[in-house]
Formats: C-alpha cells, sequence, structure tokens
C-alpha cells in the first residue's frame, strides 16, 4: 500500500488543470512549502502562471475539499491572495 504524498497530489491535482492558493495547499493537501513545489514545477518544465484573487474565492474553491471558515471579523473579501496553475 502506497503512502499518501502531499506533493505528488499537489502535482497530479494542479496537471488536471485545477488552481492552487496557498491557503488551498496548507488545508487540502498538507504542503507547507507551496513555492518549493512551484519550482519543482518549473524545474520539470512545466510554465505557472499566476493571479491576484480575492480570498473569499479561494475559501470558497477550498470549501469543496474542506471545511474552512474564516473568523467573522476578518475581512477576508478584501485580503488578496495568489492561485497558481499549469499553462497549458
Amino acid at each position: 500500500m502506497s503512502r499518501f504524498q502531499p506533493s505528488v497530489a499537489l502535482r497530479e491535482h494542479m496537471l488536471e488543470g485545477h488552481r492552487v492558493s496557498l491557503l488551498e495547499a496548507l488545508l487540502v493537501f498538507g504542503v507547507q512549502n507551496l513555492n518549493a513545489e512551484l519550482a519543482r514545477l518549473k524545474k520539470d518544465g512545466f510554465l505557472i502562471k499566476s493571479e491576484v484573487v480575492s480570498m473569499a474565492k479561494v475559501v470558497r474553491r477550498a470549501n469543496s475539499f474542506a471545511s474552512c471558515q474564516p473568523p467573522s471579523a476578518l475581512p477576508f473579501r478584501e485580503i488578496a491572495m495568489t492561485e497558481y496553475w499549469i499553462s497549458r
């Protein structure tokens, strides 16, 4: 039986065309250093694109995989986060 490997799961998810943020990498996949994983993907020849989006979009997407509820006092609609994807 093979063990779960966070970096492999993240890579497969991104290769399927999904976008990933730092929050999702940590919550959903358990990847503690997304920047290192993105650097590995670049080293393997993949073109990584990025876009700044609101945290609300990231939380909504993360909630399809896990339960994520930001604190009520946090203005998460105003917080900017970066999401990454593999360009085709």
